[in-house]
């Protein structure tokens, strides 16, 4: 899916440049860890928990679950965040945190109160892309990419079979 009209920031090969780089400064900073959780916001960011866990599992020999975090980004509070599977135990686990923009941090803000409820021993959070925007207390942990933006402007990631890349328009 191309989208008219718009910039491309990175393409396939940057994605995965990012990624890898990514992977790296998790394990730098999780070395001494047993297992992580990498827990992708559906769609993309699970997308980028899958392709971190690759990587991840390429350079470390650590413990990977992938967990699919589900809500309603446009109205978090109408229905229950979703994980899954559900059938681990977060507690005294490492989260990262994992989605593809972080914008305002409201997304990643609303999903934070159901990881904190089950008493992880930390949380992380892991972006492709911070446009710097945040109007909730969100910082990324592990950045791919960093861009100013203006508000009008918006960052949009494809990470599709056909076609891997973030553009801007």
């Amino acid at each position: 899916m191309t989208y008219p009209q718009q910039n491309l920031i990175l393409d396939k090969a940057q994605i995965q440049q990012k990624i890898i780089r990514m992977a790296y400064e998790i394990y730098e900073q999780n070395f001494d860890e047993q297992e992580l959780i990498l827990a992708g916001v559906y769609p993309n960011g699970y997308v980028m928990a899958e392709m971190l866990a690759q990587k991840l599992d390429s350079i470390a020999d650590i413990k990977l679950d992938l967990l699919q975090v589900k809500l309603d980004k446009t109205a978090p509070l109408q229905s229950p965040i979703q994980l899954s599977p559900d059938t681990f135990s977060l507690s005294g686990r490492v989260i990262i945190l994992v989605d593809d923009v972080l914008n305002t941090g409201k997304t990643l803000a609303y999903t934070l109160n159901t990881f904190l409820q089950q008493n992880p021993k930390k949380v992380e959070v892991a972006t492709l892309v911070n446009r710097h925007h945040t109007l909730y207390p969100i910082a990324s942990t592990y950045t791919g990419y960093s861009l100013a933006t203006t508000l009008r402007e918006r960052v949009d990631v494809v990470l599709e079979e056909d076609e891997v890349a973030a553009y801007l328009h």
